[in-house]
């Protein structure tokens, strides 16, 4: 779920790799400074060249204060997954006849909808949402990066999106559903608030749960059972991460069940009235953490910085001749160029106020964002199953079951395969010394993502083949006019097998691009690594867009199918490009953390700080 590893739970309850954990916990303490928290031994030292080889690698212990930011992400995702589960609906089917709420009241022979204006303009609609969701988060990383910290920044958007979310209710009133354009006209700036409040919150929630952590650097443990092992912080943020997933889909699950219930029985105000109620407890326990959470103060002009290093590594090295810049470009040199003790004090640029330490991290940042550039052909997958899988579904036998209720499958395997994965197949893989690093499974997870296309292409065939009204199946006839044409005999859980397959490439790609851009982003920086790794779900509703054509009868089985090439031809590509990268895998995780001076937004952020200590 979702638009997003290595491994280690959200919580001292929620474990899967126990043994390892209760090792740890044991251990006595050592009074260094980096590693009086986290239960070392009494070596605690970095490992050798070897020791990276030869030890098996575990998490660390999980602080109790991420328990409750991963109750707000649950919480947020309830009602983000709550609301635009029963979008499609609300947007392509009419609404019924004798309704006034939307609800059809009767699942087998009846559809709830509201504003009839068919699937190309429900895809369009839908794909803007997911475009205008995942293209904010660049605004919110960088008001939090640059002012107001990931806190504080949190906290604003959530307020705003619950503006949005009350709108949204407004739409599906009963006295203003009745009215197409009215409804319409409120539902648009609904989802516009909402992608606003999302853009505040999705990029800094992120690193804001990991910053909750104390380990930061690979040390060496001796177990009780005398076995030695590397404490990996990578390990811990990948378990972090898989188990905050776990929490997004649990509140994803919740919330696309019961609303799309609440649709079909009640109507669509109901099913944007709760989950706004639940939204509204995040603010709360926000404002509960406040003295208990980590909170890294904000950089100021740290963006611009890296952009200006950026074009200063480029300057005299583009030429006319392709090959020559080529050359130029990947002769090494590029970032060792432009680090501060490359240059006197009369050449050094006045805004060159960070050490050589954070030029290599900007390197890996910029790297890290690289390979996301690939990600809009994994996204293309993904976002098939919140318009085109819903509208495949309404087409086949339901069974009793509403249509969209079937979308709730991806969330329900994500929530049995991240414990199997993180409890059982991760830990027996470390034990085979076999290290699944994140670049193998980002390619994992587009083939994955091509192969659930793939099935809902057949699936597709399939219901052409047996349809009354044949590649027409919708009832939209080649000559304008519809129809009613009865559903295939086909069972729409025999979709089943594209959702868990696009759950298995979410844990493979979309979890993994979470661990990625904290692991490799600079710490100043972390928010807005997250925000483009995000940012690359809007582009790929942007090339959505250009196939809303194929969206539609008699192009359907086209569209799976172009998108299930795009995939992998995108995964293929991934590893021919960045194969190097995953094996400077330790080493990139392993720079020293880089310096940057200068920063007045930093120190009024103290003095805010202090100012709320003692309030």
């Amino acid at each position: 779920m979702a638009s997003d590893p290595t491994n280690v739970a959200v919580a001292d309850g929620v474990r899967a790799d126990v043994q390892d954990n209760k090792e740890l916990a044991l251990a006595p303490v050592l009074t260094t400074q980096d590693n009086d928290s986290i239960g070392l031994g009494a070596d605690g030292s970095s490992p050798t060249e070897e020791e990276l080889h030869t030890l098996r690698r575990v998490p660390d212990r999980i602080p109790w204060a991420i328990y409750t930011i991963a109750f707000v992400e649950l919480c947020e995702r309830f009602s983000y997954y709550g609301t635009t589960a029963v979008f499609t609906n609300f947007i392509q089917q009419p609404l019924p006849e004798g309704s006034a709420t939307g609800a059809s009241y009767d699942i087998e022979n009846g559809q709830a909808g509201a504003l009839g204006l068919g699937q190309r303009t429900s895809t369009a609609l839908t794909t803007f949402n997911s475009f205008w969701q995942y293209t904010m988060p660049l605004f919110g990383a960088y008001v939090a990066d640059s002012y107001l910290g990931r806190y504080r920044t949190i906290g604003g958007a959530l307020m705003i999106d619950i503006l949005g979310h009350i709108i949204l209710i407004v739409s599906a009133l009963p006295p203003v559903i009745k009215t197409a354009n009215g409804s319409l006209a409120a539902f648009s700036m609904g989802i516009i608030l909402m992608g606003i409040g999302t853009g505040g919150f999705k990029p800094n929630v992120n690193p804001l749960i990991i910053e909750q952590l104390d380990l930061e650097r690979m040390v060496v443990k001796t177990l009780k059972t005398g076995e030695r092992v590397i404490v990996d912080p990578a390990a811990t943020a990948s378990r972090v991460y898989h188990y905050f997933y776990l929490f997004i889909n649990i509140g994803a699950l919740a919330g696309q069940l019961g609303m799309v219930y609440c649709e079909h029985y009640v109507g669509f105000w109901l099913s944007y009235t709760l989950p706004t109620i639940l939204l509204c407890f995040c603010p709360l326990v926000m404002l509960w953490g406040r003295r208990r959470y980590k909170r890294v103060p904000p950089q100021g002009s740290v963006l611009g910085r890296s952009f200006k290093l950026f074009f200063l590594a480029n300057k005299g090295r583009w030429s006319i001749n392709p090959v020559k810049t080529y050359r130029q470009l990947h002769d090494g040199t590029f970032w060792e160029s432009v680090k501060p003790s490359r240059f006197d004090a009369a050449t050094r640029p006045k805004w060159m106020d960070f050490n050589d330490a954070w030029v290599d991290e900007v390197r890996r940042g910029f790297n890290a964002c690289a390979v996301f550039l690939w990600y809009p052909l994994f996204w293309l997958c993904y976002n098939q199953i919140n318009n085109n899988l819903i509208s495949q579904a309404a087409t086949m036998k339901i069974g009793g079951v509403p249509n969209d209720v079937l979308t709730n499958l991806n969330p329900f395997a994500l929530i049995i395969l991240i414990p199997l994965l993180d409890g059982v197949i991760y830990p027996a893989l470390r034990k085979m010394r076999i290290n699944p690093t994140p670049l193998k499974r980002i390619a994992v997870g587009y083939f994955a993502g091509a192969a659930a296309m793939i099935w809902a292409c057949v699936i597709q065939y399939y219901i052409y083949k047996t349809s009354e009204c044949g590649y027409y199946a919708n009832g939209d006839m080649p000559d304008g006019t519809t129809r009613e044409c009865a559903n295939v005999e086909i069972s729409m859980w025999a979709q089943t097998g594209s959702y868990v397959l696009i759950a298995f490439s979410e844990i493979m790609a979309s979890i993994t691009s979470l661990e990625y851009a904290h692991s490799k982003a600079p710490a100043n920086m972390r928010s807005m690594v997250q925000s483009i790794a995000l940012f690359m779900n809007a582009i790929a509703s942007a090339i959505g867009f250009a196939l809303v054509a194929l969206a539609g009868d008699p192009l359907l089985i086209w569209n799976y199918a172009v998108v299930a090439i795009l995939a992998v031809f995108g995964g293929t590509m991934f590893w021919l490009q960045f194969r190097h990268l995953d094996k400077q895998e330790d080493e990139l995780n392993m720079l020293p953390k880089g310096e940057v001076g200068g920063d007045v937004a930093a120190a009024k952020f103290a003095d805010d700080e202090k100012a709320d200590a003692r309030a």
